[in-house]
């Protein structure tokens, strides 16, 4: 038993374990059977030593987390040691070697070594807060002893699994390899470190004096325990995306709308930024770059420090744009001087390196992808925020970042955990922060950058590097854990982004990045299983419906088409036949509602936004048909409520695109079983969903009385005609127009269109829109089309006098050979052509020849517009019948 109730027993016990450190560093790799029994015994030991409250000094506690740390840390120099042994003489020893390595790894899981690291930390964090300083070192040797448990784990995992980035695996054919059902769980390599690290987040979450303890252990400057403290900080960003907010001291409670100031001073990110610019002036004498403090001793290998404190700004930022917090302002505090001293820095150690001019700098890739990630926060288009106008100067030329993408990747130089040429980490690929400033850079640089990177070649480098592992896999796949590419699902995305903000680079770049099969093929790819299921979110929201034109325009950034780029328009209009062909070759329909299946609802505006424009297309229309596009399944799913509105206004569109362009479609339209559904859209808030509503319903009347007796099962017309009196003109247009083809084919729902007249008539009488009198206009003519039976309530609801005070309104322009384009604009034609319709009947001939202004009519025989005038006289010669 530990007995420390004195200082000679303090003494004692802290001499003991620091002789136990020195023997244990002296056995360099001879791990022996009895290694298993000296860390049981050790285990036993600290367990007493943890709880004890009687070590004054905290040396006692120091030496034990040292001894363990330094155990630990044997462990995993063996397994890395192990994971390369390849001669034949060397695998005996080897096995023996990791028998007993596997055996202490077994005994911390039981014994629950994290667990007393943890407390370690707690017991030295409350230590902190209350003045004393006496338990700092046990708490850096407790956040290097957590690294190297969760080192040691991650080293086994990857010797008996091949970790690559999707593109990789899927270029290889080899996505077996990735396990799929691990990575739904969380985004740690191995389930036994994962283990480890919720037990350190769910801990540091929980303890405030946790939270204090590492970022003391950081504050130190001593630089095992900075890169310890670090590299688990990082594992548990990855982990929980809420350690980010604390590690930018935001409120646990705070929106993740309202935007406030974070990163300040006395938080751990301050401390990382502070580390970098430590590193910044380690490494140069002369310079002293950023938030410097007083250092205390030179950083041997500045660049690890580099790589891991960038890589957790990355993983910070990124965390906090998925979780919807989009200003940078979380990170970079709302100091104008800071924020452009931390960004800085980071420039400073991506552009100060000679060598990456020729290789891939594992700490350079990183504070590139830090700023990159950090950038991305900025959601503008524009150089309107601060933010953008501090860090737009800082990017790399074009020139520049086009070259560190022709670079092929390079080993890490013993940085760990660099498991393969093309990642930074088991997460970050090399690429990705040259692909994120290449991003940031068009996405802020205006129509000038994009003009400039596309005739520098970039979306064909684009291009290239989503398809270079394509022809550089070796033929079996298996086996090889080489990247060449360096794009992680992240850096996927930003390599997409930058695609599709190229394309509104000009003719040349429409038709070289989209009018190629393969260059489709290499897209397309990108939306298997893997990819979506390791999908990176925050991407913008799309609405198709809100934006006419292309197929191409569609809300995204490759939707800014310059539309007085007259050449551009000219060759999407000559090459869309063939990129139609290309899509449909491809089978991209089916992959975008494949990728649906595996996507949260309030992320599938962008898909459902592409099947929209693809649905104006009749062949794309018929295949997403084939594939299930209107299964009643994924109606409901996509408009009971949960999906954000412009997903339910684009799957009315393209209900009503498929219901205008032919009637084969009905028969798919009925078997979606929506009827309920359009019924409650027409008294739905947004006047948006209103109006498409009443457009598709009127669209699923165009060719046939298919839905007539089904719109009169629920009860529809009744709500149709109240949106003819709608605050919306929208809505009130598209109802006219649903209203005149639910009469056009047969009378079956004339009693239920009675109560329309009034509203109709009014419509002709008011200050509306052109278009919406003559679809009032129109639904009049068709109410007396197929039979007489509204005659009485066409002549006393005024609806009669109404067309005739329309006609004698427009007949000064149509008499006026000069104006024949406002005759063409103007509602009159369809006016004129309802009086005929209705002087079919005897009750209306009779009303329209005792009016007023009959006599308006004769004089239109006169119109130089042929087709007024042949209305006209076919007007007065119905009327002059008995």
């Amino acid at each position: 038993m530990v007995n420390l109730k004195s200082s000679n027993g303090n003494d004692l016990m802290a001499k003991s374990f620091s002789i136990l450190k020195k023997l244990v560093d002296n056995f360099g790799g001879g791990l022996g059977s009895s290694y298993f029994r000296h860390w049981v015994a050790l285990v036993e030991l600290y367990s007493q030593v943890v709880g004890c409250t009687d070590d004054a000094t905290g040396r006692v506690l120091f030496e034990a987390s040292a001894c363990i740390t330094v155990m630990l840390s044997q462990v995993a120099q063996g397994l890395r040691a192990s994971a390369v042994t390849s001669a034949p003489e060397m695998v005996s020893s080897s096995s023996t070697v990791n028998d007993t390595l596997k055996q202490v790894l077994d005994y911390a899981k039981t014994s629950g070594v994290a667990d007393l690291l943890c407390f370690c930390l707690a017991t030295s964090g409350s230590s902190l807060m209350s003045g004393s300083s006496h338990l700092l070192r046990a708490a850096c040797e407790a956040c290097r002893a957590i690294l190297s448990l969760i080192d040691a784990f991650e080293i086994m995992s990857v010797k008996e699994n091949t970790y690559l980035f999707p593109l990789s695996s899927l270029r290889s054919h080899s996505l077996i390899r990735l396990d799929i059902g691990d990575h739904d769980q969380g985004s740690l390599v191995g389930i036994e470190s994962r283990k480890i690290v919720d037990a350190m987040t769910r801990a540091f979450l929980k303890s405030k004096a946790i939270q204090v303890s590492i970022y003391y252990c950081l504050h130190q400057r001593f630089e095992a325990a900075l890169s310890a403290g670090i590299q688990v900080m990082f594992r548990c960003c990855l982990q929980n995306g809420i350690v980010a907010s604390v590690l930018c001291g935001l409120p646990s409670s705070l929106p993740v709308t309202t935007v406030v100031s974070g990163g300040g001073d006395g938080t751990i990110l301050s401390e990382i930024f502070a580390i970098l610019s430590f590193c910044a002036s380690s490494s140069n004498k002369d310079t002293q770059t950023g938030e410097t403090g007083n250092p205390r001793c030179r950083i041997a290998n500045p660049s690890v420090l580099v790589l891991y404190s960038c890589l957790i700004l990355a993983t910070v930022a990124q965390c906090l744009k998925s979780s919807g917090r989009t200003s940078t302002l979380f990170m970079l505090t709302s100091s104008s001087k800071k924020q452009l001293s931390r960004l800085s820095v980071l420039v400073h150690h991506f552009s100060s390196d000679d060598r990456m001019k020729n290789s891939f700098q594992p700490h350079c890739a990183s504070a590139m992808l830090a700023l990159a990630s950090i950038l991305s926060l900025e959601s503008g288009v524009s150089l309107e925020s601060s933010i953008s106008e501090i860090a737009v100067p800082l990017i790399p030329r074009t020139a520049t970042l086009c070259d560190h993408l022709k670079i092929l990747p390079v080993d890490g130089n013993g940085v760990e955990p660099i498991i393969s040429n093309g990642m930074l980490s088991y997460w970050h690929g090399l690429r990705d922060g040259c692909v994120g400033l290449l991003e940031s850079r068009l996405k802020w640089g205006g129509p000038l950058a994009v003009q400039q990177l596309c005739a520098s070649g970039i979306p064909q480098l684009l291009i290239d590097l989503l398809a270079r592992n394509l022809s550089d896999a070796s033929p079996q796949g298996i086996g090889d854990s080489k990247d060449q590419i360096g794009l992680s699902p992240v850096g996927v995305v930003w390599t997409i982004s930058s695609i599709c903000q190229c394309l509104s680079g000009g003719a040349s770049t429409f038709r070289q990045i989209l009018v190629k099969n393969e260059h489709i093929k290499f897209i397309s790819d990108l939306i298997s299983d893997v990819h979506l299921k390791l999908n990176a979110p925050g991407l913008p929201s799309a609405t198709a419906s809100v934006n006419s034109g292309f197929l191409l325009n569609m809300g995204s950034p490759g939707g800014r088409v310059c539309m007085e780029d007259k050449d551009l328009v000219k060759a999407i209009e000559t090459n869309m036949g063939k990129y139609i062909q290309i899509i449909l070759e491809v089978g991209v329909p089916g992959i975008v509602l494949r990728c649906m299946e595996h996507m949260e609802l309030k992320d599938v505006g962008k898909p459902v936004a592409f099947l929209a424009k693809m649905t104006g297309h009749r062949p794309l229309a018929v295949q997403l048909l084939g594939k299930g596009l209107l299964d009643p399944s994924r109606v409901r799913r996509l408009l009971d409520g949960s999906c954000p509105r412009e997903v339910t206004v684009d799957v009315l569109m393209i209900v009503s695109d498929l219901a205008r362009m032919d009637k084969v479609f009905y028969e798919y339209i009925n078997g979606a079983d929506m009827l309920e559904f359009l019924k409650d859209f027409l008294t739905h808030e947004d006047p948006n969903i209103r109006a498409k509503a009443c457009s598709a319903i009127g669209n699923m009347c165009r060719h046939s009385s298919y839905f007539y007796s089904s719109l009169a099962k629920y009860h529809i017309m009744s709500l149709l005609i109240d949106r003819c009196g709608d605050s919306d003109k929208r809505a009130r247009k598209f109802a006219c127009f649903a209203i005149g083809n639910a009469a056009y084919h047969n009378d079956l729902l004339y009693e239920e269109l009675r109560g329309s007249i009034p509203q109709l008539a009014n419509l002709l009488l008011s200050s509306e829109e052109d278009k919406t009198k003559a679809n009032a206009a129109g639904a009049l003519s068709n109410l007396v089309r197929n039979s007489n039976k509204l005659c009485e309530d066409i002549i006393s609801k005024g609806a009669m006098q109404a067309l005739l005070k329309l006609v004698a309104d427009c007949s000064v322009v149509a008499l006026n050979p000069s104006r024949k384009d406002a005759i063409n604009e103007s509602p009159l034609k369809i006016a004129l052509f309802s009086l005929a319709k209705m002087c079919v009947h005897p009750p209306c001939r009779q009303f329209l020849r005792s009016s007023e202004l009959f006599p308006v009519i004769g004089r239109l025989r006169q119109s130089p517009e042929s087709t007024i005038a042949n209305y006209a006289t076919v007007i007065i010669s119905k009327t002059s019948e008995a």
